[in-house]
């Protein structure tokens, strides 16, 4: 009798010390946005009708044992394109404690696909699986000029510093959040522009899975804020022919569609 509990005890030890093995996936929102986006979007209801049920937000969730798992995260949205990615990589630095081994899968909306593809340069250090991006600029946007512009742009009739005064009395908080991106902003212009795009895209990526979902409007190439050839990964001169291509006729912003996408595309992995 002894000995069988002595061996049921054993059982039940190694049970509760293995590590939790699941898949991870990672969403990563964009500009003027935060972890709400795929909670308010539906994707989030969408991924766990799917298998993916919601893991938490991070950097203030913690381990769940659920087979799937789908974690969203709050980043600096204003922030320029480096300081992000430094916040990404805490990130996934404490969700490689909670996973040590388990497929780790980063999709990323708009400019949180471009962090997301920055923290995989130098060797992939997290074991980065898979990166998807969905709508994402990464050969710039000229929206990103228009919005300096508006930055920028100094009339004749109050040529100095109290213009941010009169864009902000009659733009409002609009104009507040533009100007105190514009680090970020020069981050997205096109990236012959020799901006940190300019940089990423000449650098050597690992090589994982790439998926680009490409939004594509009604009204023209791309939708209305990223033309089509800026969401391909295979235009970046370091990923050419390694990007598989998914077309979807959405505008920019995130729908509940984009979580069956996800939930499909990963089921083939």
């Amino acid at each position: 009798m002894f000995r069988k509990f002595s061996l049921l005890l054993a059982v039940l030890t190694l049970l509760l010390v293995r590590p939790l093995y699941a898949d991870v996936l990672v969403l990563v929102h964009g500009y003027a946005t935060d972890a709400r986006t795929w909670e308010l979007s539906g994707v989030n209801d969408a991924l766990q009708a799917h298998g993916w049920p919601r893991a938490g937000v991070l950097p203030a969730a913690s381990a769940v044992s659920a087979a799937n798992k789908s974690y969203s995260v709050n980043l600096p949205a204003q922030a320029p394109l480096l300081v992000q990615a430094d916040y990404l990589r805490a990130v996934l630095y404490q969700l490689r404690q909670y996973y040590p081994q388990e497929k780790l899968i980063l999709a990323g909306h708009s400019a949180g696909g471009v962090v997301a593809r920055l923290v995989v340069l130098g060797n992939n250090p997290f074991h980065v699986d898979e990166l998807i991006t969905i709508a994402t600029p990464n050969l710039g946007t000229y929206r990103a000029a228009q919005g300096l512009d508006v930055v920028d742009s100094k009339p004749f009739f109050c040529p100095g510093p109290g213009i941010d005064m009169l864009k902000s009395a009659l733009i409002g908080g609009e104009y507040d959040y533009l100007r105190d991106s514009r680090p970020l902003l020069v981050d997205l212009l096109p990236a012959e522009s020799g901006n940190v795009l300019a940089w990423l895209n000449q650098q050597p990526h690992p090589d994982i899975i790439y998926y680009s979902v490409i939004r594509q409007s009604a009204f023209g190439d791309g939708d209305e804020i990223v033309p089509a050839y800026s969401q391909d990964m295979n235009n970046v001169p370091a990923l050419r022919g390694r990007a598989r291509v998914l077309v979807t006729p959405a505008g920019h912003s995130l729908n509940p569609q984009d979580g069956v996408l996800l939930a499909g595309i990963l089921s083939q992995g």
